[in-house]
């Protein structure tokens, strides 16, 4: 199309490069101009802790695009080190500090798109400016802890946060050898996450001996031996490292908005619409520092997440050139790898929900299958929660922690989320397989059908933290249904033991007017064995994920 607008854009890497390149597509003739204060316009920022672990070896390989390909390719005018100062929204002018030449300069616009990111926040506490704190957010910051390790030949390192970045980081400094203490103020890893999904996470970094200190926080840093730093927590306690690395998460850059009177939302983001245009109508605004809806909860929040930034900067291109395109909101799909375990997350959690009020519309089940195909070696199990509404099933949210495989379930029930679908759809889900890739029933199918059972009645499901809520004299029977050796090994205390092959012949030891509970190893065999006994006027319920799950709920009382 033909558009002779100017458009300036402040702020590249993901949602202001996607815009002026989208924008560069749809219109020849549009004049687009991009200004950053940064030495770099488009780099992998998701690619920083990788950086610093050495896994990607060379600076260039996080540069997605660089000036020059951006004025070759796409015919754009890209400016680094470029600060924009001002906007004079009445004249529509915007002034800028050439951060190279010390000079300042005034640039008239038709279209202004802001997209200037997050900045990670710094609490005031004492001596957090002292050398050898770092955040990770810029190519230059992780280059200065590359530096830092390899000048004073880094042994220990304190990451303070156990978010997104704070496991990757971990996971990136165990690799380079270093010992690794963690610091998380609330009582786990992965807040997003509900508690008993982090506990195989909690269990795979005490594995690998990072020291794990939940339930604190840093009140100080001090000055140690020569380089070293002595960070002070909450709980009194005193140690000494060679760096710290803060990962306690982002702000939204909002001064610019904020200084020409654009509206900021009560979460603290610049308020748009679902074209991502701001309070003015010639102004957009993308990426980390505008707040967004969450897609479920209909909450708004300030959402830091590449994948929404990349799709945000094409709706606002192709708004500016008179596309109908809206931005549907986000459900926070995203993964992490965390040592030897992944964990991925879609929708909303169980804690959300019921902060929100809502969890009494909801249910959840629990399974635990392999990856691939249980006879093709190798097989690696994942534990898979779904959450899904009572009255038709329809999906709201699912969590997957595990070794393998488990990214690609939750990509499906991403996708499931999106197109309004329900567990029924996921039991009748047509997915690849082949025995070294999935199983004729998936994981996401065996989910479905869980689910869908629940739905029909054909079970009645019980979870471990309801068996907390019943007083003695209303307790149900747990039955354990396993095998001889697996109850001997470990069970959940008072329960009584009669494994699932002579659920039949023994089955009139079991009373008629007390609710049993059933639970196996990951709930299949205590599945079979509920249908069997409720056919025969039995009141049974299956506790959901089995005593697999059992472990997860005594891990996070245990935290607690």
């Amino acid at each position: 199309m033909s558009d002779k607008k100017r458009i300036l854009i402040v702020g590249g890497v993901a949602g202001g490069a996607s815009c002026a390149a989208r924008a560069r597509r749809l219109s020849e003739t549009a004049e687009i101009v991009m200004f950053d204060r940064g030495p770099y316009v488009s780099f992998a920022n998701c690619g920083l802790p990788y950086y610093v672990g050495n896994v990607i070896k060379k600076e260039e390989n996080l540069l997605v695009a660089t000036p020059e390909l951006f004025r070759q390719r796409f015919n754009i005018d890209v400016r680094l080190r470029s600060e924009v100062a001002s906007i004079d929204r009445a004249k529509r002018i915007i002034q800028v500090n050439d951060l190279e030449n010390g000079t300042t300069y005034s640039e008239a616009y038709d279209v202004l798109v802001l997209s200037p990111g997050a900045l990670p926040i710094r609490p005031p506490l004492p001596g957090i400016d002292m050398p050898g704190i770092f955040s990770v957010r810029t190519i230059p910051d992780s280059r200065l802890i590359r530096e830092w390790i390899d000048q004073y030949e880094a042994k220990q390192v304190l990451v303070v946060g156990g978010g997104y970045i704070g496991m990757e980081m971990t996971e990136n400094l165990h690799k380079r050898k270093l010992n690794v203490t963690l610091v998380e103020k609330q009582p786990q890893v992965m807040p997003l996450l509900d508690p008993e999904m982090v506990a195989p996470v909690h269990s795979t970094l005490v594995k690998h001996r990072v020291d794990l200190l939940l339930n604190n926080s840093v009140v100080r840093f001090d000055q140690g031996n020569g380089h070293r730093i002595v960070v002070t927590l909450e709980s009194g306690r005193s140690l000494e490292t060679d760096l710290v690395i803060l990962c306690i998460g982002v702000r939204p850059d909002t001064s610019l908005a904020k200084a020409a009177g654009l509206t900021i939302s009560d979460s603290g983001g610049i308020w748009v619409d679902a074209h991502m245009r701001t309070s003015d109508p010639h102004i957009w605004a993308v990426g980390d520092a505008v707040e967004v809806r969450d897609l479920l909860s209909g909450q708004a929040g300030v959402v830091p997440l590449a994948g929404p930034a990349n799709r945000q900067g094409r709706i606002a291109a192709d708004t500016i050139m008179g596309r109908a395109s809206a931005f549907r909101g986000v459900q926070g799909t995203s993964v992490v790898g965390i040592l030897d375990h992944v964990a991925a997350f879609t929708g909303a959690s169980e804690k959300t929900l019921k902060r929100l009020g809502l969890w009494e519309e909801m249910e959840k089940i629990y399974l635990h299958p392999g990856h691939h195909a249980a006879y093709y070696p190798g097989a690696s199990p994942i534990t898979l929660k779904l959450i899904f509404t009572k009255k038709e099933g329809r999906i709201v949210g699912a969590q997957a922690v595990g070794e393998k495989g488990v990214e690609k379930r939750i990509d499906v029930i991403a996708m499931a989320i999106q197109k309004n679908a329900t567990v029924f759809d996921l039991e009748e889900a047509e997915l690849c397989y082949a025995p070294q890739f999935g199983s004729a029933k998936d994981p996401i199918n065996m989910a479905g059908m869980i689910a869908a059972n629940v739905l029909r009645g054909d079970a009645h499901i019980a979870h471990w933290e309801d068996l907390d809520d019943n007083a003695d004299d209303h307790a149900p029977l747990i039955l354990d249904v396993r095998d001889e050796m697996e109850y001997k090994a470990d069970h959940v205390e008072d329960a009584i033991h009669m494994p699932l092959d002579e659920i039949r012949q023994r089955m009139d030891e079991l009373p008629k007017d007390r609710e049993i509970w059933a639970y196996c190893f990951v709930g299949q065999r205590s599945y079979y064995a509920a249908r069997s006994l409720s056919q025969y006027g039995f009141n049974v319920k299956n506790i959901s994920g089995g005593f697999k799950s059992f472990l997860l709920h005594e891990a996070v009382k245990y935290l607690g």
